[in-house]
């Protein structure tokens, strides 16, 4: 199958899979969304929305966080992953938000990285979700699952895949929704050490389940 075929059948069937796909992380502000993708960074979306409501709840804006002690912040959060690191970067981050950019979160993603807390991966979510820009951003599901169908050939890294991915994928793509529909794709059917591929639509599409299928046959 030739590689443009392959993205155009995968696209195609992500749609199907995954018709309404979007974060999955809870907010009501383009300041909570960073927050929590922020807070996402090896850690669950499900454990990060555990613990949001309180923080939003004291926290509703940028100003009162950046009012706010790495102390207390860390409070809110301590039963996530890496709690002192993401305290600290939190109370940075909206520190800079308040006095550089007036409590506005920029558009622009090189902005965006100037943040405490926020990488290249962050700000392409915040781009992708908040303002809706054609940017692939590339978690490890992102990563893993381009490999295994076979839209990535030897990605040394998540930027490799990342280049791959938006060098395939077509103009009229919704680009912002298939990286959403692969991360659902990561979480849910094609995870780390057990892909469900027998509740997955993509076999005929897909690298990985081609090479399983021969490996049984031969054995």
């Amino acid at each position: 199958m030739r590689k443009q075929e392959r993205y155009s059948l995968v696209a195609e069937k992500l749609k199907g899979l995954f018709p309404d796909a979007d974060t999955e992380l809870n907010y009501n502000s383009p300041f909570q969304l960073l927050v929590a993708v922020i807070l996402s960074a090896q850690c669950t979306d499900k454990r990060v929305n555990s613990v949001t409501p309180a923080l939003f709840e004291r926290y509703p804006d940028v100003k009162s966080m950046s009012e706010s002690s790495q102390e207390e912040i860390y409070s809110y959060i301590k039963s996530i992953s890496y709690p002192n690191a993401k305290s600290k970067n939190l109370k940075a981050m909206a520190d800079r938000l308040h006095t550089v950019y007036n409590d506005e979160i920029p558009s622009d993603t090189d902005q965006l990285q100037t943040l405490a807390g926020v990488g290249r991966k962050t700000a392409m979510v915040m781009a992708a979700v908040l303002y809706k820009k054609a940017v692939m951003p590339v978690d490890t599901h992102v990563h893993r699952v381009s490999a295994r169908i076979g839209l990535t050939t030897n990605a040394k890294n998540v930027l490799d895949t990342e280049r791959q991915l938006l060098s395939n994928l077509k103009k009229e793509n919704d680009l912002a929704a298939i990286h959403h529909q692969l991360i659902l794709l990561g979480r849910y059917i094609c995870k780390a050490r057990k892909p469900l591929c027998e509740n997955c639509s993509l076999t005929m599409e897909c690298k990985y389940y081609s090479s399983e299928i021969k490996k049984k046959k031969n054995k």
